[in-house]
């Protein structure tokens, strides 16, 4: 399943994954107590379940900055 999220994820600077990083790197580490954001960061490059992971939660960070950019307008 390809969205417009994960595209933009893809295409993204380094600027924009920065600012969808801000908005869950504290929701992940609430959720995973004893784990880090930096590190899932990591360990996505050669596991291929933290690499989903990871990929799901940018998805929620491209939908809330969806969501807030809609809120703007």
């Amino acid at each position: 399943m390809r969205t417009d999220s994960r595209q933009h994820l893809e295409s993204g600077s380094t600027e924009d994954r920065t600012y969808l990083e801000s908005l869950i790197k504290e929701d992940f580490e609430r959720c995973h107590p004893d784990d880090t954001f930096e590190d899932l960061k990591r360990r996505a490059s050669f596991s291929k379940e933290d690499k989903g992971l990871l990929r799901d939660w940018m998805a929620i960070a491209a939908a809330r900055a969806a969501a807030a950019s809609t809120a703007k307008t």
